[in-house]
């Protein structure tokens, strides 16, 4: 059984076990959270597609640790004006497990 769920404004396919990096949520480490935002679920037999989400689907997650992400650097020239600049950022994350998919 898989998931479509949106965090964010990302969207991110999901199996029980799996773990993801979402942007960062105002939770505490090793609590659980419940998503609502399911856009489709699937198993073996059937497909559940929402429009735009299922209502009465949830995936349930523990929030393992609160990160950073890798520095990405910025850079802008420009040629024979003695023009440059640098600028660095690191998009703050969080990681999921994701313990239960449910559908109604």
């Amino acid at each position: 059984m898989y998931a479509i769920i949106e965090v964010g404004a990302k969207q991110y396919i999901v199996k029980e076990g799996d773990s993801i990096e979402v942007e960062r949520q105002k939770i505490e480490q090793h609590k659980d959270i419940i998503l609502k935002n399911i856009l489709l679920i699937s198993n073996d037999k059937e497909t559940k597609v929402g429009q735009p989400f299922l209502k009465d689907a949830t995936v349930k997650a523990t929030v393992v640790e609160h990160t950073k992400a890798e520095k990405l650097i910025s850079f802008k020239y420009r040629r024979r004006k003695s023009s440059h600049w640098t600028k660095g950022h690191r998009q703050r994350l969080t990681r999921l497990t994701i313990k239960e998919i449910k559908a109604s």
